[in-house]
């Protein structure tokens, strides 16, 4: 029989790509996938040969037993901030409440498949039969055989990429028996006849359960980390327990998990950096006026309206990325809202008063600093939900707030089809978290971080608990994590209104929303549009804004970019990366729409530019910030955006 090499059996550290692939997930780049032929066969162990690594010597028991001392330590302190601030009363844990939802969801599951003998008989046959097949595999494998696996990991999944997880036999059959055991429950789920809803919850209840218990996320399942562990005497160990103590601390109780080297950036001088000033301020939002760089300019100013679920300098990265720097640089007078960080003080703070005090107040200042008569607005995300409301708003009104265009990014209006986000929406669910805002006035912006990094667990949240925490690595500084977890708390009364009547009663979509005394009608709304969705996107899907555009009162253009929700919108044409897709205005399906539609390589950034100079092209001198209406408060960025949760 061939030799095989054992985790155990040598100690050569190899160090994976894993926070550069999570990275690039978080900023929804593309992974090249791994191919593999679909009928290759799993290799036999296979004899040592010269191109292995030396044999190590034994390990350092005294070595190893003092980092087991220190290890014990190091747990005492994570336990210690776990249990701190419960104890002083300044945490709660809701955690009943969502395993029993957890609970309940998958009841159903289970109820329609065990409620049926035959159905029963039939689920048991799929996951008995697989791990037979396995079995008889694996034995061929023990035997020099070459054959083919019985599963295998998706083609982006970066959890097994060490060679071990192929070659080795053990790891091998444990790696197939956790795809195949994690494969047959969402089968489980998919084809269960139980309501939509439901199948939603439990689908996503089914991979989150799958992620977190992959024996890649264990030392002793890890042929890496047992490596790693043996290689270093489980110093690996202790430096992850460390970790994982400090950031316990840094969550007040509850885990923050450390994306990026948060000691690498600072908001105002290497992020956030292009030059503006702050022109007006109010409770509610800061409005910064960035200075110009060019000695004319488009005579209508963009006004950004960014979300305020997170903060507007990812628009605003760094100087190779930021949209806003290649915006002034094009002749664009750029104006862009920077939300409060709100304290509880702000609790009973709604949509009206967001519409009001900050996309209002906003485009009213705009023309009042330039002089100008119109200005084209741009809604990011949800402060594009909120734009769209806002012209609805005013054409029930009868008002004119003097807005040439509108450009949505990522926009949702319809939110039939928003995607993994309505597993968290329900009336239930609802109702809880109404009930914990009015505790504290506010939605704690860790919860709304967690809530989206759970939508790409396998990217966003694993590869750091094994990245941190088991191989004590810390991860690289990456800008768009930072900014990821640099979250924003949420008035009650405005996240309230957003959940309900967006995403769970859908009234915006169907006209039955209204706001500021009128009701609000899409149909109404005709001026020039410009949306952008992108194909990757996990939080506002693109066949969600793509039928959302269909409610308006007049054609837009629609652009479908490549990448997702951030990388999509964070794409410079200096870095020649991914593509856009144009065609005719949106109708039918977006199946129909893209296979007629025109792929270009590169940035949209350029289309959009012309499509504003389309609207108007005339050109005026360049405007200083405040246009000597409004004294400047402070420099760009201002105060707000430094405020943390």
């Amino acid at each position: 029989m061939s030799q095989t090499r054992s985790a155990a059996s040598h100690v050569r550290f190899v160090r994976r790509p894993e926070p550069e692939i999570a990275a690039a997930a978080a900023a929804d780049v593309a992974v090249p996938p791994q191919p593999a032929p679909a009928s290759a066969p799993t290799p036999a162990p296979r004899a040592a040969d010269r191109s292995d690594p030396p044999a190590p010597g034994p390990i350092d028991f005294e070595t190893f037993a003092g980092n087991l001392a220190r290890l014990v330590e190091e747990g005492g302190k994570a336990m210690a901030a776990y249990l701190r601030p419960r104890e002083e009363g300044r945490v709660k844990d809701d955690i009943a409440e969502e395993v029993a939802d957890v609970m309940k969801t998958l009841g159903h599951v289970a109820e329609y498949w065990l409620t049926d003998p035959k159905r029963t008989v039939d689920v048991q046959s799929r996951l008995i039969g697989g791990y037979l097949s396995l079995w008889s595999s694996t034995l061929k494998r023990l035997a020099g055989e070459e054959v083919a696996p019985i599963a295998r990991p998706p083609a982006r999944d970066g959890r097994f990429v060490d060679p071990e997880w192929t070659t080795n036999p053990f790891f091998d059959a444990l790696k197939q028996t956790y795809l195949l055991t994690a494969n047959w429950a969402e089968k489980l789920v998919e084809d269960a006849e139980i309501d939509k809803h439901t199948k939603h919850k439990a689908e996503f209840y089914v991979r989150q359960i799958a992620s977190a218990v992959s024996p890649s996320n264990f030392v002793f399942t890890n042929p890496e980390l047992l490596r790693a562990t043996f290689a270093s005497n489980g110093e690996n160990l202790v430096r992850g327990m460390k970790m994982l103590a400090e950031d316990i601390e840094a969550g007040d109780g509850e885990l923050k998990i450390r994306q990026t080297d948060n000691s690498k950036f600072k908001v105002g001088e290497n992020l956030a950096i292009t030059p503006g000033k702050v022109i007006f301020q109010n409770e509610l939002m800061q409005l910064i006026q960035y200075s110009p760089t060019t000695e004319t300019v488009l005579k209508v100013p963009v006004v950004i309206v960014p979300p305020w679920i997170n903060k507007f300098y990812v628009l605003d990265l760094n100087p190779e990325k930021s949209f806003v720097r290649w915006a002034v640089a094009q002749g664009l007078t750029v104006f862009i809202v920077s939300w409060v960080n709100p304290s509880p003080a702000l609790a009973d703070k709604g949509f009206e008063d967001y519409m009001r005090a900050g996309v209002l107040s906003a485009i009213e200042t705009a023309k009042q600093a330039t002089g100008a008569e119109q200005v084209h607005a741009v809604g990011y995300c949800v402060g594009g939900t909120m734009l769209a409301m806002t012209l609805a708003w005013l054409a029930a009104a009868g008002k004119d707030a003097g807005i040439r265009s509108a450009t949505y990014l990522t926009t949702q209006v319809d939110f039939t089809q928003a995607g993994d986000l309505k597993v968290f929406i329900d009336e239930e669910q609802v109702a809880v978290l109404e009930r914990r805002m009015l505790e504290s006035g506010i939605m704690d912006g860790r919860v709304m971080a967690n809530a989206f990094n759970m939508l790409r667990a396998n990217d966003l949240i694993w590869p750091y608990v094994v990245n941190n925490y088991l191989k004590g690595q810390a991860p690289f500084p990456f800008d768009i994590l930072y900014w990821n977890a640099d979250s924003t708390r949420l008035p009650r009364a405005n996240h309230s209104f957003y959940l309900r009547n967006c995403y769970l009663d859908n009234k915006f979509a169907t006209g039955n929303l209204s706001l500021g005394g009128h009701r609000l009608d899409l149909g109404r709304v005709a001026i020039p549009t410009y949306s952008l969705a992108t194909r990757e996107d996990h939080i506002a899907p693109a066949v969600s804004v793509f039928n959302g555009l269909q409610l308006f009162g007049a054609p837009a253009r629609f652009v479908l970019a490549g990448s997702g929700h951030i990388a999509g919108v964070i794409n410079p044409p200096a870095r020649a990366k991914y593509q856009y897709w144009t065609g005719d205005a949106p109708a039918g399906s977006l199946e129909e729409w893209i296979a007629g539609a025109e792929m270009h390589p590169g940035s949209w950034w350029p289309d959009w530019l012309g499509w504003l100079e389309a609207q108007d092209a005339e050109r005026v001198p360049a405007r200083e910030p405040g246009g000597g209406v409004f004294a400047p408060v402070e420099d760009a960025p201002g105060s707000y955006v430094k405020v943390k949760t």
